[in-house]
């Protein structure tokens, strides 16, 4: 056993939601929106003249002088200044003279929700109630609440009270609704792997993840995930009010997003388990990250990537394999064209994929569900020799494992419930 100690975000949601904390939320978020577009013209005039972008420590200074300043928890303030400091000197590294820098933020008329940290003196953590008191800057206190008390629930395999040191907290607007991140450094027990096995995992839409070992695949449906957000989705939309969401249109959205969390912890922990179980050293996984972005994929098809939480997803699979001792390589998926790309002789066709979910190759003749070609393709880029362990049967015939409802775990096909 390894002993490491790692910084991990644990992602909770608000049980709590009432209206007061929301609209206390969207004031800190849209203050912390306003700091930020303050503190970036100013760097803008003073690159204008003086043809220097300023450090992060001038910077500061400065900001402290503008009124917005106070709208937050001083160390919240100095949080934003840092985010946006990083991010110009991101892209002042990046060399690239077709990039453009760090822009303002702004949605039409109004500032957008930012992310707002809150360091070691703008929170208080109760894990015994499961509550977190969240400081508000001078500006947005009133006469009966310097502060906001904000009741939180984790995942099923996540416990607060089991962290010895929560160094941040976030309140994060996902789209739809804020969450909880809290921040924390934690000591785990790793198991010290030096296997030279390997795994490729392709997360997608209809399959949430293939998986392939060489000689052996796993497929994971996601018709129970696309069967709650169908659920949800109607039942949300079918109870809006006229000045807003009802209380039933709440209550669809939270539990739609506790029930996806919960999916997506018990994924990646019997990913990161069956790859255990096989003695896997090092997981190569895909990373769509510009799937939203590349293209209109239509009404349907854009709502369904809305629900597609890969990077959370993600996130999972590698916190977990680290406690396990397993390096997972994230894999540029539109790079490598892995779902065009045969994994037997490296041809790429788009007519390969003849039909949903399989895939015909017309140079060497392999068979394969397109999902598991995909993830085999993964694995050749952490593999020297893909081909010796390969087995050309199994990517067309995987071990199928299902999400239990009744017991929320992931188990054999033969094992769920019909």
């Amino acid at each position: 056993m390894v002993n490491l100690v790692t910084t991990r975000t644990i992602t909770a949601s608000l049980t709590n939601d009432r209206e007061g904390i929301v609209c206390d939320f969207d004031s800190l978020g849209r203050s912390g929106s306003k700091i930020f577009n303050v503190a970036r013209w100013t760097i803008s005039r003073i690159w204008d003249h003086t043809g220097e972008i300023p450090d992060e420590g001038p910077l500061k200074s400065y900001m402290k002088n503008q009124r917005c300043w106070k709208d937050l928890n001083s160390q919240s303030s100095q949080a934003i200044v840092e985010e946006l400091s990083g991010a110009f000197q991101s892209w002042y590294k990046q060399d690239d003279p077709d990039a453009n820098p760090p822009g303002y933020r702004k949605d039409g008329d109004e500032r957008p929700r930012s992310t707002v940290t809150f360091k070691e003196d703008g929170f208080k953590l109760d894990t015994k109630h499961q509550q977190v008191r969240l400081s508000k800057g001078k500006n947005l206190k009133d006469g009966w609440s310097d502060f906001i008390i904000c009741e939180y629930e984790t995942g099923p395999d996540v416990d607060l009270t089991d962290v010895e040191d929560v160094q941040q907290v976030r309140i994060v607007w996902n789209g739809d609704h804020w969450e909880l991140h809290f921040v924390c450094k934690v000591s785990i027990d790793a198991a010290d792997s030096s296997s030279e096995k390997t795994a490729g995992v392709d997360l997608g839409i209809c399959n949430t993840a293939a998986v392939s070992v060489g000689d052996e695949t796993l497929l994971y449906p996601g018709n129970a995930l696309k069967e709650d957000a169908h659920y949800f989705r109607q039942e949300e939309y079918g109870t809006e009010g006229e000045n807003g969401p009802s209380n039933h249109a709440d209550w669809a959205r939270q539990k739609k997003s506790r029930r996806q969390t919960h999916f997506l912890h018990a994924l990646s922990k019997d990913i990161i388990e069956q790859c255990a179980s096989r003695n896997v050293g090092t997981i190569a996984v895909g990373h769509p990250k510009n799937i939203r972005a590349d293209e209109d994929w239509g009404r349907h098809g854009n709502k369904r990537l809305h629900d597609w939480a890969f990077d959370t997803l993600l996130s999972h699979i590698e916190y977990k394999a680290e406690e396990r001792g397993i390096e997972v390589e994230r894999v540029d998926e539109y790079e490598l064209a892995t779902s065009i790309t045969c994994c037997g002789c490296g041809m790429k066709a788009d007519s390969n994929r003849v039909e949903r979910g399989l895939y015909v190759c017309e140079e060497c003749e392999l068979v394969a569900n397109s999902d598991l070609n995909a993830a085999e393709n993964m694995r050749v880029t952490v593999t020297p020799s893909p081909a010796k362990d390969r087995s050309n049967g199994c990517l067309a015939q995987p071990s199928v494992r299902l999400f239990e409802k009744s017991t929320g775990e992931i188990l054999p096909q033969e094992q769920v419930r019909r």
